[in-house]
């Protein structure tokens, strides 16, 4: 392993580059349906669970809370979620997609596995599955 910085051959300068380029791509494909990177977390956390609240939202998405409360605003202002009170707690609410939130899966949900294939295009398969086990695995550590 080499001591010194080579930012061509550095993995974290690499992951990046490749990470920044995937964001980039998704972002585009989203806002061209009327959303943004930034409310995609919390909507997928929505299409798995829905009735949650804005904390577990927040730890499903490894998203702060403070980020999730302007999150769901924008998404409450989409017509995409509602906030119904929460019967356990007087101080919290219960997050749920509205049928417009519930729809809007169908038109999205495939753009995060088109830019990944987009991006894995110029690897053979199996190159592919090395690279996606190799990742899991460094996920898997953290």
């Amino acid at each position: 392993m080499k001591t010194e910085f080579e930012r061509q051959t550095s993995f974290g300068w690499l992951l990046n580059v490749v990470a920044n380029h995937a964001s980039k791509e998704f972002d585009k494909r989203l806002r061209e349906k009327g959303l943004t990177l930034a409310l995609w977390p919390t909507l997928m956390c929505l299409w798995e669970k829905e009735g949650v609240t804005q904390r577990e939202i927040a730890q499903m998405s490894k998203v702060e809370s403070s980020t999730t409360t302007r999150t769901l605003d924008k998404l409450e202002a989409l017509e995409l979620v509602e906030r119904r009170a929460d019967p356990e707690s007087r101080r919290s609410f219960r997050i749920f997609l509205t049928g417009k939130g519930k729809a809007l899966k169908e038109e999205v949900i495939h753009l995060p596995v088109e830019v990944n294939q987009a991006l894995l295009a110029g690897l053979e398969e199996e190159e592919q599955r090395t690279l996606i086990a190799t990742l899991q695995k460094l996920v898997g550590r953290i």
